[in-house]
């Protein structure tokens, strides 16, 4: 059994030399394919940070009528807080708002003379933070009840929603497409190694022949050919993790300029065996498909 073995490894990669400008073609396409996954991996945890990021700043201010007193705005402060959605709930009051608002103005002399005229015109509010951006129509939706419409004198959120939902929009469109182009190259890799399997086993049809007369199994016949394609899904593989890992390593500091605080390399690094994996199986699992079509179309043993 083990000299089998032997013979058939030996004979899969007398094969893989054999039809080497078939060969690089499939490794080409498969590398092309687990690049894409890998890049495609990568994109999403750099559009997860910033997601991330986004929520950790958003949040929406309810605003109430100047007539409002704060021992209402604190029953709905609570009443607020005790909603799952909800994260965090902070009572802003209007001296607090009037304070912040003049010292993110304070080089502007007409704004500050403006206010010194009219007063204090800015409202009470409460700024809320919640778990997941989906949360926050939900949040909105509990504020419209008609218990708090002689309260509440605005809520900003609309203004907001425009913000967060284009946000994840480009990022479910980076997921469509890269899921469309990894399936058309999932496809273009099939074809290429079936076609490279079939040049083979024409080449080799006369040592087939031999092989069948003198009563070789199936197992033996088949076997070099399916080696064959898992030899270049291999070699495509070890040559997409080693340029996943220098793109990382090079885009790390341009990256981290832009996302602050996400480093692309550490992140390639925490997450290298899913990454390993799914890129081993996936290129690997080509080049035997694409095997396995091959000889069970050409090879009726």
């Amino acid at each position: 059994m083990i000299t089998s073995f032997k013979r058939i490894i030996i004979a899969g990669w007398q094969h893989f030399v054999r039809n080497s400008s078939s060969s690089l073609a499939t490794i080409f396409v498969i590398l092309t394919m687990t690049l894409l996954v890998a890049v495609l991996f990568l994109v999403k945890g750099a559009a997860g940070f910033a997601i991330n990021s986004l929520q950790e700043k958003v949040d929406i201010s309810v605003y109430f009528n100047q007539d409002t007193s704060e021992e209402e705005i604190f029953r709905i402060k609570d009443e607020i807080s005790g909603l799952r959605e909800v994260k965090t709930v902070n009572y802003v009051s209007r001296e607090e708002a009037l304070s912040q608002f003049m010292a993110r103005y304070k080089n502007n002399q007409v704004v500050l003379e403006s206010l010194s005229e009219v007063g204090n015109p800015l409202l009470s509010s409460l700024s809320i933070r919640a778990i997941e951006s989906g949360n926050y129509r939900n949040i909105v939706n509990f504020l419209a009840n008609e218990n708090y419409e002689d309260i509440i004198n605005k809520v900003d959120y609309y203004e907001r929603e425009a913000i967060i939902n284009r946000i994840f929009n480009i990022i479910n469109d980076i997921n469509r497409f890269g899921l469309i182009g990894i399936a058309i190259i999932a496809l273009f890799a099939v074809l290429i190694t079936f076609n490279t399997i079939r040049l083979a086993i024409y080449d080799s049809r006369n040592e087939i022949g031999i092989m069948r007369l003198v009563g070789a199994s199936n197992l033996f016949i088949h076997g070099p050919f399916l080696l064959q394609g898992a030899i270049a899904g291999f070699f495509a593989f070890s040559i997409s993790i080693l340029i996943v890992t220098v793109i990382a390593y090079f885009a790390t500091p341009k990256i981290e300029s832009v996302l602050s605080g996400f480093i692309l390399f550490n992140y390639l690094g925490s997450n290298f065996i899913t990454i390993f994996v799914v890129q081993l199986s996936l290129a690997i699992g080509l080049g035997v498909l694409g095997s396995v079509v091959a000889v069970r179309k050409y090879l009726r043993v």
